[in-house]
Formats: structure tokens, C-alpha cells, sequence
């Protein structure tokens, strides 16, 4: 579903940042509004960045090699990570020199009402394409603020799109106030003020972008709420003595490796314990979706035995 979503809602964004991308150009070629340019290369670097996630998406369902076991499913963050990099490059950077160039030689605007129309329409279709984010974000999201959600999702194509999306719209009203008010007083600073803000916040994006991508390549767990789901599902089994560590790490956005050491009685039998492994798999799949890839060693505790450490929260459950 997360997939899908994602998909659909950055064929949305891509569709719609390619025509008013064309707009935008015209309206600077015509009017000489410097916040035209900047928005226009906004669009062109945002409809980049949409066709990189599509990308990523279609590598990311390679099926496992050799060479990579575990399949290619964490390409979705790297290209969700090269975007940040694209936004804050050719967007921010961009934007900003372009802001202070125009601060340094204002000039009057021709043609002031072009821009505004494009701007306008620009805010409107900005608009659909953010509806249709936090539409496929909403079922995903649950109960989790907008902060938390892109903080924690773990497909990345969403909440880069809901940012790019959020990031365009504000900048266009900057664009629209900007052109504005050098309309209303004949001073250029503000077409330059409006460009330096389309500037500001796009870097401010791309640096949240990058922070939370940058996370999930290094490699992040599961949820605490699915991490204390499994962990109630083995330690419940009365053929368990003790969960004695776990630790997880999601291989993509929708494939979660879960990694246990299980105590048995020391007098349990291989054929029991097999079966008590399959049916743990089972129930923590049923579970948890996700944990595709589930591994759970035997072992038995003794008394006078160290825990290894763990880097997840795990309540261990004692000898009974």
C-alpha cells in the first residue's frame, strides 16, 4: 500500500510541476521577475527529483542477487537522499544567487500581471498535488502527528513529496507577495526579498531531507510498538523459557529483518523446538507485515550466564 501510494502521489506531484514549470519560464521570459525564475527552476529541480524516486522505486523491487542477499530494496533511500541533495543545489543555492543579484540591480517588472496569473494558477495546482499527498499519507500515518510521520515512515517517496509539495506552495505565496508588493511600491527588493526566502526555504528542506534519509541508509529498526509486539509474541509462547535478545533492521521500506535469541529447556528436543520456531514466524508475521525476514536461534539460559547487551528495549522474561 505504501508503495502504491507513493507512486501514485509522486505521478501527481511530477505531472503537475512539469507544466507549471513552463509557465513560469514564460512568465519570467515576459515580465523579468527574478521570483519567476527562481519558482521555474524550483519546478524543474522538484520534477527531477519526482522521476528520481520513480526510479529509485522501479531498482528498489529488483529481486536478490549474489552479491546482495538481502535484495535492493534500500535504493528508495539512497535516491530519496541524492533528492535532498538536487533540492538543496539546484534549487536553494540557485535561488539564493539569484536573490542577491537582483538585490544588487533591481529593476521594474513589464508585464507584472503575467506573473501573478501564473503564480495564481501555480498555487492552485501546488495545491491539488498536496491534497493528493496527504491522501496517500493519511491511511499511513494513523494517529502520528505530520512531524512524526515523517520522521518515522520508513518509505521515503511520501514525506519527500509532502515536503517538496508544502516547500513549493510557501514559496509561491513568497513569490506572489514578493512580485506584489514591487508592483504596489515600484521597488525590485521585494521581487529580490521573495527570492531569497524561495532560497532560504528550500535549503531548510533539503537539510530536513537529508537528515532523515541520511538515517534510514544507516540502517534503522522497527517500530517500539512492533518491537514490543514481537517480543510479547515469543516471550508469550510456553515453549519459550526467555526472549534473551533481538535486534531488527528494515532492508527497505516494507522488509523488516528480525534477528532473536530464544531459550528453550535444556532438555527440549530439535523437532520441538523447529516447530516452535515456525509457529513463532507465523505469528509475528501475522503481526507484524512487514518482518519478512526472520531468524531465531536457540539457546538456553543459565543462571549464571551474561545477557548480551541489546540495542532495542527488551523485556526479558525470567526462567519459569
Amino acid at each position: 500500500m505504501s508503495s502504491h501510494g507513493g507512486t501514485r502521489a509522486i505521478v501527481a506531484a511530477l505531472l503537475a510541476n512539469l507544466g507549471i514549470a513552463a509557465t513560469k519560464f514564460v512568465a519570467w521570459g515576459f515580465s523579468g521577475a527574478v521570483s519567476m525564475l527562481a519558482e521555474g527552476v524550483h519546478s524543474l529541480a522538484d520534477s527531477g527529483n519526482q522521476i528520481l524516486l520513480l526510479v529509485g522505486g522501479k531498482r528498489a523491487k529488483r529481486a536478490a542477487t549474489p552479491a546482495h542477499p538481502f535484495g535492493y530494496g534500500r535504493e528508495r533511500y539512497f535516491y530519496a537522499f541524492i533528492v535532498s541533495i538536487i533540492l538543496f543545489t539546484i534549487g536553494g543555492v540557485f535561488s539564493i544567487y539569484e536573490g542577491i543579484d537582483k538585490l544588487q540591480h533591481p529593476h521594474a517588472l513589464e508585464l507584472w500581471w503575467l506573473p501573478m496569473l501564473v503564480l495564481t494558477v501555480s498555487i492552485v495546482l501546488e495545491s491539488l498535488s498536496l491534497r493528493t499527498a496527504v491522501k496517500e499519507s493519511n491511511p499511513l500515518r494513523g494517529t502520528a502527528t505530520w512531524v512524526q510521520f515523517v520522521r518515522r515512515a520508513k518509505a521515503p517517496e511520501l514525506p519527500v513529496v509532502l515536503l517538496e509539495d508544502l516547500a513549493a506552495l510557501l514559496g509561491l505565496v513568497f513569490a506572489f507577495v514578493g512580485i506584489g508588493l514591487t508592483v504596489i511600491t515600484g521597488n525590485g527588493v521585494f521581487d529580490a526579498v521573495g527570492t531569497l526566502l524561495i532560497g532560504a526555504l528550500l535549503i531548510a528542506v533539503a537539510v530536513i531531507l537529508g537528515i532523515e534519509t541520511k538515517s534510514l541508509l544507516v540502517g534503522e529498526g522497527a517500530r517500539p510498538e512492533d518491537t514490543e509486539s514481537i517480543a510479547r509474541i515469543i516471550n508469550a509462547s510456553p515453549n519459550v523459557t526467555a526472549l534473551i535478545h533481538m535486534k531488527s533492521l528494515y532492508l527497505g521500506p516494507d522488509e523488516l529483518l528480525i534477528a532473536a535469541k530464544v531459550g528453550f529447556v535444556p532438555t527440549a528436543k530439535l523437532a520441538d523446538v523447529a516447530r516452535v520456531i515456525d509457529d513463532l514466524e507465523v505469528a509475528i508475521r501475522e503481526a507484524v507485515p512487514v518482518a519478512r525476514v526472520i531468524y531465531i536461534e536457540p539457546d538456553v539460559v543459565r543462571p549464571t550466564r551474561s545477557t548480551p547487551p541489546s540495542t532495542e528495549s527488551i523485556v526479558v522474561r525470567g526462567l519459569d
